[in-house]
């Protein structure tokens, strides 16, 4: 897809400190790019930024291949819309909140009927047309700050936490008629969130700030299974990150030593590499000492004791301390297994147990320090 917006050589500064900075970012045509990260990751200053809404920017914009200039802010405005987590609505009606930007651009009247009439129908709050916006609840409030921007039929929809402060049913709710929005209407959007489930719902691509920088970009599958560095993957969720060594090569497979313990992953690396080994929790099998395990196909198969047990939603985290030949504790490896799963595993701390996962599931990172990756 060509690139609608491409981003070269941003940088912020604020109080003469640099606060962003993004080498290269495109935003394509008819796609969704979520970007995600911690609070403080510089999120909402790209966000402004890409609106040409903040002083200090340094860098080249351009929009469908002409450069912007500082001249063109006003113009380029003119074919964005913004919608932030707070809907910052006007003190009138709900029709009138969504005919404002149309309003802005003195449209014909049939016509800005027309087209809010279509997006409050199409937004499930047509019934709501004549109510005072103070008398909304937050996911109506919410529904009413799209309808306005979609009604301006933006080149590009900018959207920061826009569902952040909604309570979880009537977050879940709105976002799934957003995504499904979307998908009809192949529009362009930016959609920046903290929550990792929100991006992979409506991302095509997954962009990661942390500290700033735009550390990965690439498909949702990409950057949460390949995260580009150590960082990258204890932000997106690899919870188990452990030092190893590349040994050698065998059936296909690198032969990882991580703490004394032979481990085997598929990727590419060099005989005598430091390298991160990188497990997300849902890829590892856990089983209890009911006796001999079932064939299988993962390669890796690991002894060791559980040390900690949390409820996490439907599921269950599990930390299990494995161990070296030398019966030395060796590192921590964290599984999901259902609450069922784990009654009739009858799981407990200091319970013996056998984890198994797939060579194809672990995924290496050249190590190019011995400091352990932070916790987001």
């Amino acid at each position: 897809m060509p690139a609608l917006l491409e981003i070269r050589d941003l940088t912020v500064r604020r109080g003469g400190k640099q606060v962003l900075a993004v080498p290269h970012l495109e935003i394509r045509e008819g796609e969704t790019l979520a970007v995600i990260g911690p609070n403080g990751a510089g999120k909402s200053t790209l966000m402004l930024a890409i609106a040409q809404l903040l002083d200090g920017v340094r860098g080249e914009f351009r929009f469908r291949g002409s450069r912007l200039r500082p001249r063109d802010a006003l113009a380029f405005r003119r074919h964005i819309a913004l919608v932030l987590q707070d809907p910052l609505l006007l003190d009138a009606s709900v029709f009138d909140n969504a005919a404002a930007g149309l309003r802005f651009r003195r449209l014909p009247r049939e016509e800005i009927t027309r087209r809010v009439d279509f997006w409050l129908d199409r937004l499930g709050i047509f019934h709501l047309r004549e109510r005072a916006a103070h008398r909304l609840s937050g996911g109506e409030a919410q529904r009413v700050s799209l309808a306005r921007a979609l009604a301006i039929e933006p080149d590009l929809l900018l959207l920061d936490e826009p569902f952040g402060a909604l309570d979880a049913p009537t977050r879940a709710r709105l976002l799934d008629d957003f995504h499904t929005l979307l998908a009809e209407t192949e529009m362009t959007a930016v959609f920046v969130t903290h929550d990792q489930d929100e991006a992979l719902l409506t991302g095509d691509r997954v962009a990661v700030l942390l500290g700033g920088k735009l550390r990965q970009i690439g498909a949702p599958e990409d950057v949460f299974n390949a995260p580009a560095d150590s960082e990258v993957a204890a932000f997106v969720g690899v919870d188990t990150v452990l030092p190893g060594v590349v040994t050698g090569f065998e059936g296909g497979c690198a032969l990882v030593d991580a703490g004394g313990v032979q481990l085997e992953a598929v990727g590419d690396a060099e005989p005598g590499q430091a390298v991160w080994f990188c497990l997300r929790p849902e890829d590892i099998t856990l089983w209890g000492d009911s006796g001999e395990l079932p064939p299988s196909s993962a390669r890796n198969q690991l002894q060791g004791r559980v040390t900690k047990l949390q409820r996490q939603g439907p599921l269950m985290r599990v930390e299990v301390a494995c161990s070296a030949q030398t019966g030395e504790s060796a590192f921590t490896l964290t599984a999901f297994v259902t609450r069922p799963s784990a009654e009739e595993m009858e799981l407990a701390t200091g319970k013996t147990v056998t984890l198994t996962f797939k060579a194809s599931a672990a995924h290496l990172i050249p190590r190019q320090g011995a400091s352990p990756p932070p916790s987001h």
